[in-house]
């Protein structure tokens, strides 16, 4: 590819249909941004615990073509994700809405072999395997799910009481029986 070469730039539909096959194996460089509601992100949807009005995530991706040394310029995706979800905080066991973000950069690759050849020092990118069908669609998702919290909770401070099988929280524990010191129970077996 010659570096002065001004290469096509194709403006990537909001469509989800369309975001699943994109050819990324063209010598053209690709935008676009837009949002997607959580019911088009069928992976992130099992996850919620409702869906609320306004949920989802806003994206946009751009594509560019960087000079690496000794070999072709690399095609380097960059994608952003920014929304919101609505998860079980595992705190209170209620509906806890949550702001999430994510960028990433990728650099694409033809092959698994380039991929798995790319230097592992480099946490600044990712390699990204493509093809002429790519899941771009599929890519944001993962990249959703990889920015949501292992254990959600709301901000500290900010959990309401659960009521328990158990009562009510605030319960006066007085009434149920004080359970006895076992070591007492011993220092009667030795006066015995």
């Amino acid at each position: 590819m010659n570096r002065n070469q001004v290469l096509p730039q194709v403006e990537l539909s909001n469509d989800p249909k369309a975001l699943c096959r994109i050819d990324f194996c063209a010598p053209q460089s690709y935008r676009g941004a837009g949002f997607l509601e959580i019911t088009a992100l069928p992976r992130v949807a099992e996850e919620t615990s409702s869906i609320e009005p306004g949920d989802g995530f806003h994206w946009q991706v751009k594509t560019h073509f960087a000079d690496s040394l000794g070999s072709e310029p690399r095609q380097i995706l960059e994608l952003a994700v920014k929304g919101r979800i609505h998860l079980v905080c595992q705190s209170c066991l209620q509906d806890c809405g949550l702001d999430l973000a994510q960028e990433s950069r990728f650099v694409m690759v033809a092959t698994e072999e380039e991929a798995d050849a790319f230097p592992m020092e480099d946490d600044q990118q990712e390699p990204l395997v493509v093809s002429q069908h790519f899941d771009l669609l599929g890519l944001i998702e993962d990249e959703i799910l990889l920015s949501m919290p292992l254990i959600p909770k709301h901000p500290k401070g900010a959990c309401q009481p659960h009521a328990s099988s158990f009562g009510e929280v605030g319960e006066a524990a007085e009434d149920s029986e004080k359970p006895q010191n076992p070591f007492n129970i011993l220092k009667n077996m030795k006066k015995n």
